[in-house]
């Protein structure tokens, strides 16, 4: 094998993780001196997440509405979640490329004109097929959201503060959720429940506006100093050229990503899909009384979801390499999400909601961490095709435990065995990643022929 041809996400012949890391804790261009117009683009950032989070959040509030009106069984609700995540799957492979293709600005655009237009049209549906139609379109649209923001980062931040920034935006989700359950009920009170529809997919036509606006690459931005231009590049540079599946599908570095994202996502999508109606079919919640415990569930995770990206950049600042800091912050997140097994046999309320909320905040500290790991191990410009793979992996194990879920319940109307496989997700995924990258070694791409 001739070296010369492979080139590493550093640019130049890849060095040892620990070695190459090592370094990074300092700059010879501090953050306070360089300015702080990429924080701008990372609140972009954390808005579009937050809108896409509020438009899939939806349907989780009005499940025991809609399945009163229209009569569902608990296997069809879990056949408009799969509905949702088939399509979701499709897109982030599609989405992925797509972003690389187009660019993070143009690409992010249309897939929110896309996603909202999915989301309004809901309000039309009435019958199980006109939603699950619906929500596929929803689904498919809203793929692109993880690889254009993990693009955009890639872009916008050194790795010292990538994944402190992909927890910021990641907390979008929660923000998201938040404010799906304070909205939707008050709009269903006064306008029903097709105007909540209507009302939070239209949010998207405002934040457009906004992000076609501001955004831009930083080496083509006004706003832009010199000096915060000079410290967003002070990684070594990865070599121009295109990159196909074909080159990044053999490499354990992508199916490293591919095992982290399959085992949890799933996790992530129980709570989002089925802990509004968990929280009202189990302790008798109204609908209008789902908004305090969802809010203190997603409040406490977006401070999981800060920290842990917080926490993986400061092992870095402080002298850890990249594969320790991110590996010591992914098993924090592991061990702490063990206690939800409890959460369906507990009957106070609150138990449930607070042992909930520690799991979904260690799920977001996780989350950031993960997101991270394309662009530590991949240039740049294959960061939103990786995180479309691996986004469509982590679609995929959705639509199984959608499907188990739905059966579960409809069979035994507990909860066990999803908090069950909600308790031991991560810890397995982060074996399975330290097997395939044990010391997250950058991605060897052959450039050769490209252009």
């Amino acid at each position: 094998m001739d070296p010369a041809r492979f080139i590493s996400v550093s640019g130049s012949l890849p060095q040892p993780a620990d070695a190459e890391t090592a370094g990074e804790a300092s700059s010879p261009i501090g953050s306070a001196r360089s300015g702080y117009f990429r924080w701008v683009i990372c609140t972009l950032l954390l808005l579009g997440t937050t809108k896409n989070y509020m438009d899939r959040q939806v349907l989780g509030v009005l499940k025991t509405t809609l399945q009163h009106d229209f009569g569902w069984t608990e296997i069809d609700y879990g056949n408009l979640v799969s509905a949702f995540q088939i399509a979701y799957a499709a897109g982030m492979l599609l989405m992925g490329r797509l972003i690389d293709h187009l660019g993070t600005r143009i690409g992010y655009a249309l897939a929110m004109i896309f996603w909202s237009l999915a989301s309004m049209g809901t309000a039309f549906a009435n019958s199980l097929g006109g939603f699950a139609i619906s929500r596929f379109a929803l689904g498919f649209g809203e793929a692109a959201v993880f690889p254009a923001s993990i693009k955009a980062v890639a872009e916008w931040f050194p790795k010292k503060e990538r994944a402190l920034a992909t927890g910021i935006f990641n907390a979008g989700t929660n923000a998201g959720a938040i404010l799906a359950a304070l909205l939707v009920p008050w709009i269903v009170v006064h306008r029903g429940w097709r105007a909540a529809f209507v009302a939070i997919g239209a949010l998207g036509f405002v934040w457009l506006a906004f992000w076609l606006l501001i955004y831009r690459k930083p080496s083509e931005h006004s706003r832009v100093s010199k000096a915060e231009l000079q410290y967003i590049c002070s990684d070594p540079q990865a070599p121009l050229g295109k990159i196909s599946w074909a080159r990044l599908i053999p490499l354990r570095q992508t199916w490293a990503f591919v095992a982290g994202k399959f085992l949890t996502d799933p996790v992530w999508w129980f709570y989002l899909f089925w802990v509004p109606g968990f929280l009202q079919s189990k302790h008798g919640l109204a609908l209008t009384g789902l908004g305090l415990p969802i809010l203190v569930i997603y409040v406490i995770s977006d401070f999981g979801s800060i920290a842990g990206g917080w926490l993986s950049s400061s092992l870095i600042k402080r002298g850890r390499s990249v594969n320790s800091a991110r590996k010591t912050a992914m098993l924090i997140c592991a061990i702490g999400v063990i206690p939800v097994v409890f959460a369906y046999r507990v009957e106070s309320t609150w138990s449930a909601v607070l042992l909930i909320g520690l799991a979904a905040a260690c799920h977001q500290g996780w989350s950031a961490n993960l997101y991270t790991l394309s662009s530590d191990m991949f240039p740049v410009q294959a960061v939103a095709s990786v995180n479309g793979i691996g986004g469509m992996a982590g679609a995929i194990g959705g639509i199984f435990v959608a499907s188990l879920v739905g059966h579960v319940l409809q069979w035994t109307g507990s909860y066990r065995v999803p908090f069950l496989i909600a308790s031991a997700a991560y810890l397995l995924a982060l074996t399975a990643i330290h097997l395939l990258a044990p010391r997250l070694e950058p991605a060897l791409i052959d450039f050769q022929g490209q252009t």
